[in-house]
């Protein structure tokens, strides 16, 4: 099951902390707060992955 949370952290990962970059560039900041969202959405990332893989794997 890590080596599928890996692979899935990898896409899961790029998808939020796109998607928070481009929220947070819609509402006008810049600067900080684009790299903040990122590092948000990476770190959002990890439970996200973890909950998908057990599902994939049956056992949640």
């Amino acid at each position: 099951m890590l080596r599928l949370a890996m692979l899935l952290y990898s896409l899961i990962s790029a998808t939020l902390a796109g998607s928070a970059i481009v929220a947070v560039r819609v509402a006008g900041f810049d600067t900080l707060a684009p790299i903040l969202a990122a590092a948000l959405g990476a770190v959002l990332a990890v439970p996200v992955t973890w909950g998908v893989a057990r599902a994939l794997c049956g056992r949640g």
